[in-house]
């Protein structure tokens, strides 16, 4: 049986944080919304694939949902927001995740319409362009946080 030294080191060599209530809340909930956003992006750009994989269910609410939730707080944690009072804080990361979010399936929607009715590229097109989206958009956060003086 390994131990938990080996256990503990490989999970953090695969990115696993420890859990607990931070953790959870400004890691693995922001991760699971980035795995929403990106199905988002599928189902919003060949909404048929997912409708095979969940042929009862309009999953999209419950993806959109998700993707609010973790991009919010993603950024209610980032450095550049923590000198604000909890509304303030509350107010921007909820405008930034709707923004970001709805901003996206508009894209994804325009997208959709101009390029050449074929599964395989509107997939490949709402993953790139999720993907991409997403290194933008912390990167962004990154460099806002980079602003701000350490004291």
């Amino acid at each position: 049986m390994a131990s938990p030294k080996a256990t503990k080191s490989v999970a953090t060599k695969i990115g696993l944080k420890p859990l607990n209530t931070h953790t959870l809340l400004y890691y693995y909930v922001p991760f699971q919304g980035v795995l929403s956003y990106t199905a988002l992006s599928i189902n919003v750009m060949n909404p048929s694939l997912v409708l095979r994989v969940f042929p009862r269910k309009d999953i999209t609410n419950i993806l959109l949902l998700n993707t609010l939730l973790g991009s919010g707080l993603f950024l209610y944690n980032r450095s550049h927001l923590r000198a604000l009072n909890q509304k303030d804080r509350i107010v921007y990361s909820a405008f930034g995740a709707v923004t970001f979010s709805l901003g996206s399936v508009l894209i994804w929607a325009i997208l959709r319409s101009v390029i050449p009715k074929n599964v395989a590229l509107c997939t490949f097109c709402g993953l790139g362009t999720s993907l991409a989206l997403i290194k933008i958009g912390s990167g962004y956060a990154k460099h806002l946080d980079s602003l701000i003086k350490e004291t």
